[in-house]
């Protein structure tokens, strides 16, 4: 089969192309079209097809990592929404819980509070309630419809785009939400919709309430971008399935994005975790820090034997609002090559969260920009080579690099390279502290992983990053650049349903257990074989939300398939205890575990990427050489000069140790290999870089 995998990040368009039957793959960047990321995307496709010959009828699926989600809700640039919700709990999405962002802060700034998604004229309620009698749901009050008209007009009114129903109890009994919902496509079609039961029917009605509000908040926007960028496909010849990332590391069908947009809210980074443990895996490495590095961020995600991290329940937020979906495990901060350099108000010399982005970019992409990047810095510390950046596709201009990091200079009372140097010193050593909140502050030590150097940026900067951390080793996959897009051709369809049960292990009803897991996976296999696959195709997890009795957050447990009964519901407690140890450092033998939801997770077998085979071996490093030219790394704790090698990645001989520092070249990143440092290239394109070793 033929796939494409595009992953639109601040500054580019990583684009690749494989054919599954042949094992060739092609790849290809393109600058980012931020006005209307769906213009960029098809013209990487495109520009990608045409180069490289290939017939874009062809194309069996479109794999899409995706930010605007994301960027709808951390710029706060989302639809007019309203919400309906029960008499009485007007006010929910505005008190939220007793927990804040700084525990002892007076003067903090609490997200939903400061930047609500739905302001509060815009809320209004209506009479209606669901309750339970022995153990049952049943309708207490009836929901009271003319209400509903009542505010629906209203909204209309007010220019109200968006509309968010959500009902106490609804994650016990969604009828009266599903009500109000055909009311609004039946009266009011041109509204979006969505209902709290259908995006997350869980307990905790803040969390609910938020994330239902988040998705109605960004649908507007992410189904009118879906929208355009299927039209202009079809329009340029590209018309198969477009499948988007989702944030729990798997894809789903357009259709289903459209109707929850809230799943994309990691689309892009999710993918970022996948292509580094692809690249693990090429090189049998289980343990990795995943360090996804581009224009205005860095991604850090967490893979071990057991694959890679999720967000616990208590920890799925996006710009500070919690969301109750599933999520890889991934911490992002703002450092990346567009990083801006200046000189706080303190008289601090401080690099990021600012970032130049795509336009004007660097000073030295020559587009305006004039103020000084970790990009700029990289290039005058000659470890860019301005005439193979982009493969050499693209003009990069030394001269403004210069200037910018000079301004920065004389502002400092600093010399042009130790400016330089301290650019890339501050906004390593800030990846570095990142880095250790995830591992060191979790419990892990980052001695014992290797760092996946991904992204762009990665390969340039994550050496001397390891060196910060005392990691050992570094990977870089063989298409670093586009790590992101590689990721997306190494997914399969995921689809989760979840339901709320509340059920502790001294009154265990094994027979409802059974019979829920079976309605949940009968639900979730219709959904995956109305999306096209064979039963063959279909895999099903199991999972507990668990807590023990009295905790407020739980932690998710994986569940064995077939039937639960007395023999191995024991060993489910026993796992809980082992995780929960893992997580927290402890754990109580002695005490009741409560299962607080059950999960279960469809898996469509998706077509993947293969194992790419680099075509060097017969080349020596010789023949690798394109110029040797002065580049400045510090040893010895001394900043100098080396007379430094630049090599070209395709040409490089398999299995032949390299002694740093050299530059190795490529169209979609430059791998930097400061002094003490030694890099082999693996078969498969992978360079395994050994820290502190010589020649």
């Amino acid at each position: 089969m033929k796939l494409i995998g595009v992953d639109i990040g601040g500054t580019f368009t990583d684009v690749i192309y494989t054919d599954t039957d042949t094992g060739v793959s092609r790849i290809h960047k393109t600058p980012t079209t931020t006005q209307d990321p769906s213009v960029g995307m098809v013209n990487g496709i495109t520009e990608l097809c045409s180069r490289y010959g290939i017939d874009r009828q062809s194309v069996d699926h479109v794999f899409h990592g995706t930010t605007i989600a994301t960027n709808a809700a951390l710029e706060h640039k989302g639809a007019k929404t309203g919400l309906i919700t029960t008499e009485g709990y007007r006010d929910i999405l505005q008190i939220g819980r007793h927990q804040r962002p700084e525990n002892y802060s007076i003067a903090q700034e609490i997200p939903w509070q400061d930047r609500t998604m739905v302001e509060r004229r815009y809320r209004k309620t209506v009479s209606e309630r669901i309750s339970v009698l022995d153990g049952k749901a049943y309708e207490k009050v009836p929901l009271d419809e003319d209400a509903v008209i009542r505010i629906l007009d209203e909204f209309k009114e007010e220019g109200v785009e968006s509309v968010v129903v959500g009902f106490l109890f609804s994650y016990l009994d969604s009828e009266h939400e599903e009500r109000v919902k055909e009311i609004i496509n039946e009266k009011f079609p041109n509204f979006y919709v969505t209902t709290s039961a259908n995006i997350s029917p869980q307990f905790r009605e803040f969390e609910r309430f938020a994330t239902a509000s988040m998705n109605g908040f960004v649908g507007p926007k992410m189904k009118g971008y879906i929208e355009s960028l299927e039209s202009r496909l079809r329009d340029a010849g590209v018309e198969c399935d477009l499948l988007i990332m989702t944030s729990n590391g798997g894809v789903a069908n357009s259709k289903t994005i459209s109707e929850k947009p809230v799943m994309t809210l990691l689309s892009g980074p999710a993918a970022g975790v996948l292509g580094g443990q692809w690249a693990g895996k090429l090189s049998q490495h289980q343990r990795l820090i995943t360090f996804d590095v581009g224009g205005t961020s860095a991604d850090i995600g967490i893979v071990t034997e057991l694959g890679f991290s999720e967000s616990s329940a208590g920890d799925t937020q996006i710009a500070g609002y919690p969301v109750q979906v599933p999520m890889i495990d991934i911490y992002t901060i703002g450092a990346g090559g567009g990083s801006i350099a200046y000189v706080d108000a303190g008289g601090a010399f401080q690099v990021g969260p600012q970032s130049a982005g795509s336009y004007p970019g660097p000073a030295c992409y020559g587009r305006g920009g004039e103020l000084p990047t970790v990009t700029d810095a990289t290039l005058v510390l000659g470890r860019l080579d301005p005439d193979h950046f982009l493969d050499g596709e693209m003009e990069i201009y030394p001269e403004k690099a210069v200037q910018a990091v000079q301004n920065l200079a004389s502002e400092l009372g600093l010399g042009l390279y130790e400016t330089a140097e301290g650019i890339l010193t501050i906004v390593n050593n800030n990846m570095a502290n990142a880095i250790r909140s995830r591992t060191i502050q979790k419990g892990f030590d980052p001695r014992g992983f290797s760092l996946a150097a991904l992204g762009g940026g990665g390969p340039m900067c994550s050496i001397e990053v390891a060196k910060i951390l005392d990691i050992p080793e570094v990977i870089i996959p063989p298409y670093p650049g586009i790590t992101s897009a590689t990721g997306l051709l190494t997914t399969d369809l995921k689809y989760d349903a979840v339901q709320t049960i509340f059920m502790s292990s001294d009154k265990v009803d094994l027979d409802y257990l059974n019979q829920r897991f079976t309605d949940l996976e009968e639900d979730i296999t219709a959904q995956l074989k109305e999306a096209g696959f064979e039963s063959e195709q279909i895999s099903l997890l199991r999972f507990f939300d668990c807590r023990y009795v009295g905790q407020g957050y739980e932690l998710r447990i994986s569940v064995d398939s077939g039937v639960i009964d007395e023999t191995n519901v024991a060993d489910i407690w026993n796992t809980f205890h082992t995780v929960h140890k893992r997580e927290y450092g402890h754990s109580f033998f002695n005490a009741p575990i409560e299962i607080v939801n059950m999960r279960v997770t469809g898996i469509g077998e998706m077509p993947k990427i293969g194992d790419p085979n680099f075509a060097g071996g017969s080349h020596s490093l010789d023949e690798a050489l394109v110029k040797v030219a002065p580049a400045w790394f510090r040893a010895d704790g001394e900043l100098k000069s080396f007379d430094t090698p630049h090599y070209t990645k395709s040409n490089l001989p398999i299995n032949e140790e390299i002694a740093g520092p050299c530059v190795i070249l490529q169209k979609d990143t430059t791998s930097v290999i400061p002094p003490d440092c030694i890099a082999t290239m693996l078969s498969n394109g992978s360079i395994i870089v050994k820290i502190g070793g010589e020649a």
